[in-house]
């Protein structure tokens, strides 16, 4: 053996674990393609491309009439305020629930809390849409409870883990001085993960203003609504401008949450 041949690293042992998991995942991809009968080839035919562009072509030009356009553009106010609502109302909720969740009440609240909070965010907000809208009837206000459920179970449970890791000297500090709990919570502990509380909630505002869009599929008002009827109508060019529509808005949502973190949340946190 050469002396450079001496300064080579050896060769690294092959990750026979690695190339397990890597087998298995291919064996479940192709078990998947054969158990629901997916076939490709029929996607891409040429009669179904066909079919595709001429279902396509129906959508323009779109409807750009002023009365139409205002419509939409009522629609997507609405859309707004219902993603707007929901999100507010379960910020509040969610950090509500966040304490107990944290363990400050003892451990049967807390187990008790986050059964509550797994119990709201793992039904989706398309089955609690469904569910408000038999309980409230057909509008706004049910896309509004529908976000509110799901996401204070989601931000709940961020905000306790926040809590959680958040560091107990400062909190404590002010416990042995004297103060009473709520003081020492607001400001020993509040502070510190606040900056994460707010990223969190502005990041699921972004998200359910995508989802408000998708609630009114299930009569819960908005831009999805109008798309429904639309769509069941079979008139394109009024779907193609409400599709617009909900870019535009949800485009809009994702900047200004993105400016709102930057500006309100300090770069450390």
């Amino acid at each position: 053996m050469s002396a450079r041949d001496a300064t080579l690293p050896a060769q690294p042992k092959p990750c026979v674990p690695c190339l397990l998991v890597w087998a298995g995942l291919v064996a479940a991809v192709v078990a998947s393609f054969a158990w629901l009968s997916l076939d490709l080839r029929t996607l891409f035919s040429a009669e179904s491309l066909a079919s595709m562009g001429r279902f396509i072509r129906e959508f323009f030009p779109p409807d750009l009439s002023a009365s139409f356009l205002a419509r939409t553009a009522e629609g997507m106010l609405q859309t707004l305020a219902v993603s707007a609502l929901g999100t507010l109302l379960a910020f509040g909720s969610g950090a509500l629930l966040a304490l107990p969740a944290a363990g400050r009440w003892g451990a049967l609240t807390r187990a008790g809390a986050r059964f509550f909070l797994n119990l709201l965010r793992s039904v989706p907000e398309l089955v609690w849409g469904v569910l408000t809208v038999l309980l409230v009837g057909l509008g706004p206000f049910a896309g509004v409870l529908a976000l509110a459920l799901h996401t204070a179970g989601v931000l709940g449970r961020l905000f306790a883990e926040a809590l959680e890791n958040a560091p107990p000297a400062p909190e404590r500090a002010l416990r042995e001085a004297g103060a009473a709990a709520a003081p020492a919570f607001a400001y020993g502990c509040l502070p510190l993960v606040w900056p994460q509380w707010l990223a969190y909630g502005l990041y699921r505002w972004e998200m359910n203003i995508r989802m408000a869009a998708a609630l009114g599929f299930v009569g819960a008002g908005g831009l999805g609504q109008m798309l429904y009827f639309h769509l069941s109508l079979f008139q394109q060019a009024q779907a193609a401008t409400v599709i617009a529509a909900m870019f535009v808005l949800v485009a809009a949502v994702d900047g200004a949450s993105a400016r709102l973190r930057r500006a309100l949340v300090p770069a450390h946190a």
